[in-house]
């Protein structure tokens, strides 16, 4: 069974927009999509590590703000002909707030 800790409210962070978390395995970035959907993956573009948190949300998709590589929030996988892939967090909310599976966490940092 995950341990979920709270880490804010949905309306914490603005629709199509990011908020960061710092954890074991640095930072973590934390997406809501237009349709109130949220995703949590690496904040580091394994291209060039660029913030992916400042990059531009679509859909259930981000493209970093340095190179316009585009990352699925769901999966983590790089789209198009770009190659490679950023680690994904599972989140769930509770009402607006927003819960983060630290064992998950915790595990990834053991690798």
């Amino acid at each position: 069974m995950s341990n979920w800790i709270a880490i804010g409210s949905i309306n914490d962070i603005p629709r199509r927009g990011a908020r960061c978390v710092k954890s074991p395995i640095g930072t973590i970035a934390v997406f809501r999509t237009a349709e109130d959907e949220i995703y949590a993956i690496e904040d580091r573009c394994p291209h060039k590590g660029g913030p992916l948190s400042q990059g531009i949300v679509h859909g259930a998709q981000v493209t970093c703000p340095l190179h316009n590589w585009v990352f699925s929030l769901e999966t983590g996988e790089a789209q198009g002909a770009d190659e490679g892939r950023v680690r994904t967090v599972a989140l769930r909310l509770d009402g607006e707030t927003i819960l983060m599976d630290a064992d998950l966490v915790m595990a990834i940092a053991a690798e």
